[in-house]
């Protein structure tokens, strides 16, 4: 029996968002082969209804179950509220909720911790109740910060429209004396310079992406999931989207190029 499996882990999100987690992952485990699905057609799940989202999800786990993949990697925080299983037809389910409520609850302080998310996120709760879980005593203040995904669709990351409405919505968290900020949506992550201006530079802010490579390593280590031979190289990066576009392609490729060696390709598909 092979101790090695070249398949590839398959990462899904409604857009450019879930490009941060696959770079967290492209950086920690540069042998493995990565496929990506942006479901670009039908973003953003935020706004979406519970059910809606569930069924968006199923499909884009679909999909990717037949691309042959080992492991599913739902890089969405609003998709990962509906997506409580760790086992998907038989593949390995791993959200970004449960990683980040647990690297948040080890490495909070003052036990004070913020959550910037969609309204959907917000409105599930996931973080509180699994923060809580870990650690009753610590205190968390949800935030929704809806417009956040379109400024990091837009490549708005370091501008001051971006700087002002961080500061709307952050403001009030200015006094809770937070020491843990969770960016409970895979987009946030493009926005760290000016969410961190709002907060005081000793603020440790949680990415999605290097929570989820944690466990990854510890399941990978633990054999639970198979890695790919060390001196395995991936040729080809491919990234499916549900609608095409020339912004998302330059974007995608502006924050991968540095983080694989491999050819980055773009296909058009359906999930449907």
């Amino acid at each position: 029996m092979s101790t090695f499996d070249a398949r590839p882990i398959g990462v899904f999100d409604s857009g450019i968002g879930g490009l941060t987690v696959l770079r967290e992952l492209l950086k920690a485990f540069p042998h493995e082969n990565f496929i990506y699905l942006g479901d670009t057609a039908r973003l953003p799940y935020g706004s979406k209804s519970a059910p809606t989202v569930r069924k968006y999800s199923e499909q884009n786990m679909n999909f990717l179950l037949s691309k042959n993949v080992k492991a599913i990697v739902v890089a969405c925080n609003t998709a990962s509220t509906q997506i409580s299983e760790s086992v998907f037809e038989g593949i390995p389910v791993y959200n970004v909720i449960d990683p980040g409520a647990q690297l948040a609850a080890e490495t909070t302080q003052n036990k004070n911790v913020a959550v910037l998310a969609t309204r959907a996120t917000v409105k599930a709760n996931n973080y509180e109740v699994k923060i809580k879980k870990l650690n009753p005593s610590i205190n968390v203040f949800s935030v929704a910060c809806p417009l956040f995904v379109p400024l990091a669709e837009e490549g708005w990351h370091d501008d001051a429209i971006t700087d002002q409405v961080a500061e709307k919505y952050l403001s009030e968290l200015k006094n809770k004396n937070i020491d843990t900020v969770v960016l409970a949506c895979t987009h946030y992550p493009l926005l760290k310079k000016p969410i961190s201006k709002v907060f005081h530079s000793a603020v440790k802010l949680i990415d999605s992406g290097h929570a989820i490579s944690l466990i990854l390593e510890k399941d990978f280590k633990q054999g639970s999931i198979l890695a790919a031979e060390k001196n395995n190289q991936q040729k080809q990066l491919t990234v499916y989207l549900t609608d095409s576009g020339a912004h998302f392609e330059n974007l995608s490729t502006q924050l991968l190029t540095n983080y694989t060696q491999s050819k980055i390709v773009f296909e058009t598909v359906s999930v449907i």
